[in-house]
């Protein structure tokens, strides 16, 4: 049996049918002989071709709402209406077959294609076809790159791209991916749209220090080697930097947005001004293609919310193209077309050059020397860690919805569906959205959208609880537990949706002062004065019952918990200790924010830009009023610094971490500052200014502090120029120890000093940083009227260097997929057996009826592990308990291509690699045999 390649991921359609053999729903038609590359203009060798790339940038919410920007509702706010601008441009694409159009968030497009009469259907799928309407990227949305996890950034393009798919087949595929506004650019979203099929990636911001390097060096256009462990080409991407951001050159802006003057083309009338506009048309391509290496440029012709009225920008390209190319005949070479980025994409390819390699990724960002966009890695913490959680509960729902069958979707308890919150879930991934960088009515939206899919998701769980149990009672879902809120009932239990068992501490509210918990030792502990504050009447329990829960993988575990002695009420909990220094290597600091006035730059601190307006931060307090509890199951030390911020250092029995359990809130601004709150861990660890962080929570990268790897740095800035996102974990190290946090949510960090991570919790910020937002980032709400309070955990663990993966690797997946703690009856595990360590299994979803969409990683990169960075092989046929096995389908990523059938172009790189070599493999045993591995993540 032949030893496939390693792939950290791979993607299959499993066919599950009582003896009938299922075939997934993939369109694959025959190809039209003009969409795709087929469809691009023809272009003129020996001269300068311009590529006009006629587009809009439509935010899935950032100042307004999805729904408002969609209906184009409170145009106070901003102006812009998307149902109007794909009417106008379908109308404007059919008066010119040389126009054309690209369309990206998928999210938009689909509720305006559910609006379409069948007529007005089958007349954008012949515009689709002919090549006219390009759909690029294809997502829901267009993610943000910092502060994404990669398994929701993989369902939101699923989604989209699943819809493009099934709605215009072959012709509907995005060949290149296009993320023009994303603050930053994370490696492993290159890796991703490798795996997803694409031939090309461009996007339009990076630091102005590397952009400035690299137009002297015409190395705007690269190959992107996007992981370490995968074999190229498998993860190499052509990477493309546009040449104005995602705008057009100035002066060449003809929406109703914009103030520059349309060409006026009558000779007869005194204002005619072509030879003017062909002139400064050709001083800016040859301008441009001084820094780009190519006889090939592109034009973005657009921006945010433009071609509303597509005619203005139409009927003004039309003539710009007309009168520079009538100049080739006075020997001009320059010639100018309509195109789309894959077909500027396909030129570039046919000039077979050798193109330089790039091995790290693209942060930070800064658009100039004060100006650092790390701030939104930590912005909104409250709303971060709900997007995460509901990642975490949308792949319980997909997994119970599979497992239940039919009756999950309608059943005892009604009609529910995982789609509202998948749709949710998609938006959130904007980067507008989980960013943090949109406005405080757009994030409770953001968030409101989550609730509501929440609530579907918890009829269909009843449901598929209901049919495994045999019970219909009443389900009870703990959502608030922590703050310890949740109705308390006399069974508890905890589903699991990892693929591998977990042992999980469960901390209930309770006004008992002694329980009995079958097939577990409990403890009462009292609530902790922050808890009680924090509440804020949401509950009243003086107690927490602290229990150990083990859930089976794929499964569910039940806890009976019994009331043994009621008593007298509880005691307050006990009076603290006399403040006392507490020699703790765990401090909670803040950085004062930048007001924007410093002789150096009147840059402020907001929702995007993190500018303290000091290099050192200040120590909220030095002691700390301390309280200490202890027994069998739990070793705690709580900490009071101040009335806005408190700690709690938890050790659990038998816990491969230590946990820290931070609140921070309100923020004070009395002092007419605004404030970066920060966790700091200072260690002996010989760590030379080298740090690691994660991409996306998938593979690490190395960081050192005032470096980049591929230009020589100026750090202007020594704080927020070493800040890096953090998806969940972080780690210093020198040759006998590793420092490794956990996060529970992106969170912003560094190491500016030497054993030091520091961590930032929370933002409170009273001026606007002038990037559009167009408010501060200061948030409240109606319980928190003062300012918002946040509560999250750090989970640490030390180690040799050697061992450490093997603790943080699963650390953060449980973190991830937390387990669900809900009121049903039974155990049940949809496993036949455990998953060896080094696999994730990433995806159980229903595809179609008899279908379902599932994913396996190997989640150990190259060398990671010792023992886990090793092939392995999973039997599929032996995988899960209820359902039967007859047929696999093989898939890229995204699943909207069999993967037999994805080709990508080839690109030759410059000598060098960043490639380590590849250790480990996955085998997956089949009916098929050993099916051969993807080409994946």
């Amino acid at each position: 049996m032949a030893t496939p390649e390693y792939t950290p991921f791979v993607f299959l359609l499993l066919l599950f049918q009582s003896g009938v053999w299922g075939v997934p729903v993939c369109q694959t038609p025959q190809e039209s002989p003009t969409c795709g590359y087929k469809s691009c203009h023809a272009t003129k060798p020996g001269m300068l071709n311009v590529h006009l790339v006629p587009h809009t940038h439509d935010d899935v919410g950032w100042l307004k709402t999805v729904d408002q920007y969609f209906y184009g509702d409170r145009n106070d706010i901003q102006h812009a209406g998307v149902q109007y601008i794909l009417d106008s441009v379908v109308d404007q694409l059919l008066k010119n077959p040389d126009r054309r159009f690209i369309y990206v968030e998928t999210a938009f497009f689909y509720r305006w294609w559910k609006q379409q009469t069948d007529d007005m259907q089958n007349t954008v799928k012949q515009l689709v076809n002919e090549g006219r309407l390009e759909f690029v990227n294809g997502g829901w949305c267009m993610s943000d790159e910092a502060t994404t996890h990669y398994s929701a950034v993989i369902d939101q393009m699923t989604m989209g791209l699943r819809f493009l798919n099934d709605t215009f087949g072959h012709c509907g595929r995005p060949r290149v991916a296009w993320h023009i506004d994303p603050f930053g650019h994370a490696r492993e979203h290159a890796s991703m749209f490798a795996q997803m099929g694409y031939d090309g990636f461009f996007f339009g911001r990076l630091d102005y220090q590397d952009r400035n390097r690299r137009m002297v060096a015409r190395e705007q256009e690269m190959l992107w080697r996007a992981s370490e462990s995968l074999t190229p080409p498998m993860a190499d991407l052509f990477t493309g930097i546009l040449p104005n951001g995602y705008n057009p050159p100035e002066g060449f802006c003809w929406d109703q947005s914009c103030d520059d003057p349309p060409i006026r083309d009558d000779p007869d009338l005194e204002d005619y001004n072509v030879d003017d506009v062909v002139t400064r048309f050709l001083h800016i391509a040859h301008g441009q293609a001084l820094v780009y290496k190519t006889n090939h440029i592109i034009m973005t012709m657009g921006s945010d919310f433009q071609y509303e009225n597509a005619n203005l920008w139409y009927k003004n390209l039309d003539k710009l193209i007309r009168y520079v190319n009538q100049m080739q005949s006075n020997g001009s070479e320059v010639n100018v077309l309509y195109s789309t980025p894959s077909c500027y994409l396909q030129e570039l390819h046919r000039v077979n050059l050798t193109w330089p390699l790039k091995g790290d990724d693209f942060f930070p960002y800064a658009d100039s020397a004060h100006d650092f966009w790390t701030g939104y890695f930590t912005s909104r913490p409250a709303l971060k860690r709900y997007e995460r959680i509901s990642n975490s509960y949308l792949q319980t729902c997909k997994q119970l919805e599979v497992l239940g069958g039919p009756i999950s979707r309608k059943g005892p308890f009604g009609a529910g569906d995982s789609e509202t919150l998948k749709k949710a879930m998609a938006v959130a991934q904007h980067h507008d959205a989980v960013s943090g960088t949109e406005k405080q009515h757009v994030a409770n939206d953001y968030a409101r959208k989550l609730a509501n899919g929440w609530a579907h998701c918890q009829v269909l769980v009843s449901n598929t609880l209901s049919s495994l149990s045999g019970s219909s009672a009443p389900r009870v879902y703990c959502e608030h537990l922590n703050i310890s809120v949740c109705p308390l009932t006399e069974t508890m239990n905890v589903y699991n949706p990892l693929a591998r068992p977990v042992s999980w501490p469960v901390r209930l509210p309770v006004n008992g002062t002694a329980y009995s918990i079958s097939d577990a030792k409990g403890k009462v502990v009292p609530v902790s004065q922050a808890t009680a504050a924090v509440r804020r009447g949401r509950g009243y329990a003086v107690n927490e019952l602290l229990f150990q829960v083990q859930a089976p993988p794929l499964g569910y575990s039940t806890y009976s918990v019994s009331l043994l002695q009621n008593g007298p009420p509880s005691p307050p909990s006990p009076l603290p200790r006399a403040p006392t220094a507490v020699q703790n290597k765990v401090w909670v600091l803040w950085y004062n924010a930048s007001d924007g006035n410093n002789s150096e730059s009147i840059q402020m601190s907001g929702a995007y830009i993190f500018r303290p307006n000091t290099s050192t931060p200040f120590i909220i307090s030095k002691t700390a009023k301390i309280e200490t509890l202890q027994n069998s199951v739990v070793q705690e030390v709580r900490q009071w610094f101040s009335p806005w911020v408190s700690q709690v250092v938890r050790l659990y029995t038998d816990s491969r971490a230590l946990e820290l359990e931070w609140t921070v809130g309100p923020v004070p601004i009395g002092d007419d500052l605004g404030k970066e709150v920060i966790s700091r861990l200072d260690s002996s660890i010989n760590s030379s200014g080298v740090f690691y962080t994660d991409s996306n929570g998938r593979e690490v990268l190395q960081r050192r502090k005032d470096y980049r790897p591929t230009w020589n740095l100026r750090q202007s800035e020594p704080i927020a120029g070493n800040y890096y996102p953090i998806n969940s974990r972080a780690y210093i190290k020198d040759d006998k120890d590793q420092l490794t946090v956990v996060t529970d949510r992106s969170q912003g960090g560094g190491s500016i000093q030497d054993g030091s991570l520091e961590i930032m919790l929370h933002r409170r910020l009273l001026y606007d940083d002038v990037r559009g937002v167009g408010e501060p980032l200061n948030e409240t709400s109606d319980i928190y009227p003062e300012g918002l309070v946040v509560r999250g955990r750090h989970l640490l663990s030390l180690s040799p260097p050697a061992m450490a993966a093997d603790t943080h690797r699963p650390l953060a997946q449980e973190v991830v997929l937390q387990p669900s703690s809900m009121d049903f009856e039974k155990e049940f595990s949809g496993l036949q057996a455990v998953l060896p360590p080094a696999v994730h299994l990433l995806t159980v979803s229903q595809w179609d009826q008899d279908t379902v969409l599932l994913r396996l990683e190997h989640q150990y990169q190259a060398s990671e592990s010792k023992e886990h960075s090793q092939p392995v092989t999973v039997n599929l046929q032996k995988l899960f308990s209820t359902l039967d096995m007859l047929g696999v389908s093989e898939m890229n990523l995204s699943a909207n291509q069999w993967k037999d059938e994805m080709t990508r172009l080839d690109w030759k790189a410059e000598s060098g690699t960043h490639h380590t070599g590849v250790t480990n493999q996955l085998c997956l045993l089949s009916p098929l045999g050993c099916v051969k591995t993807a080409d994946l993540l």
